[in-house]
């Protein structure tokens, strides 16, 4: 197996929620078609979070919540409260608006979006919530399956509800004391693990590294068998999913293949044409695009 990488995190700000932004950065774009994660918080915030309406496409924003409550609207008309051990997932296909308010004076969440691959990258805007996803505890560790499937050795096999449209893996591991797990990985994947809380040890067929917040650990293909080691409380995501080999831009909110279609998608969201329709009820101003007249990005 090729060697682990250990990446650091981007720090930041969004609607007054500190963030850890781990991807993309530039040493590492996705992890399987897993294209960005922010782990947001654990914060007590000052003001209420307000993310006003913005527009996506060609790509799912899937939202894991730990702590507090969210507010989300979008162009569709949903209008649907985040609580803690929920997932929202929205498609953005051929391009939606949302917008997006806590309802709590504390938030912590994982923030992720999805690739969408070319076959379907145009399909029609989508939302969906799901309330309840597979859960089981195993050798001190309590796992929430967020995506894909996942076999325990306890309690067999589990399967989330969510759909996707490449194979992928999303798990939440959570410890309250000392703990020691071993899990089986698929050699197809790409892995990434990050620590939400605590520190952990990770050791991935013989090679091993501590991880703390703020650190993404990349684990190429052909893992076979992951190991975790935690002294105290800790909460790590495990995140997989088959390489998606095609040449994928990423800019603003925006996932497509050309810088062509960053310009349109940039102008038309501006000046209110297009296809991301209208947030009712959010009470504040849209976000504007940025000037994408000058683009010059390269697919990867």
């Amino acid at each position: 197996m090729a060697q682990l990488e250990l990446l650091d995190a981007h720090m930041g700000n969004v609607g007054g929620l500190p963030i850890r932004r781990a991807l993309p950065t530039a040493a590492r774009r996705r992890v399987g078609a897993w294209c960005f994660l922010d782990h947001a918080g654990p914060a007590d915030l000052q003001a209420p979070m307000r993310v006003g309406p913005h527009p996506h496409t060609g790509l799912q924003t899937f939202s894991w919540l730990i702590e507090g409550e969210i507010l989300h609207r979008d162009s569709l008309g949903h209008e649907q409260i985040l609580r803690p051990g929920q997932v929202n997932l929205m498609t953005a296909g051929s391009g939606i608006c949302h917008s997006e308010e806590s309802l709590s004076p504390r938030l912590q969440l994982a923030q992720l979006w999805i690739a969408l691959p070319d076959a379907v990258r145009h399909c029609a805007p989508a939302f969906e919530h799901f309330p309840r996803l597979p859960q089981w505890s195993e050798s001190g560790f309590h796992l929430t399956l967020l995506v894909g499937h996942c076999d325990s050795a306890k309690e067999g096999h589990h399967q989330s509800p969510v759909p996707t449209h490449t194979p992928l893996l999303g798990i939440d591991l959570a410890c309250k004391a000392a703990a020691r797990l071993q899990l089986p990985l698929q050699r197809g994947f790409e892995h990434g693990l990050m620590v939400l809380e605590g520190r952990l040890e990770v050791q991935i067929d013989g090679q091993q590294e501590w991880l703390e917040p703020g650190r993404l650990l990349y684990v190429p293909p052909g893992g076979s068998q992951l190991l975790l080691r935690s002294e105290g409380a800790a909460r790590v995501l495990l995140l997989g999913g088959e390489p998606l080999d095609e040449p994928v831009l990423l800019w603003w909110n925006f996932v497509g293949r050309s810088n062509e279609e960053m310009r349109q998608w940039a102008d038309g969201w501006n000046t209110g044409v297009g296809p991301f329709g209208e947030v009712r009820g959010y009470d504040g101003d849209r976000l504007i695009a940025p000037d994408a007249s000058a683009l010059r990005l390269r697919g990867g």
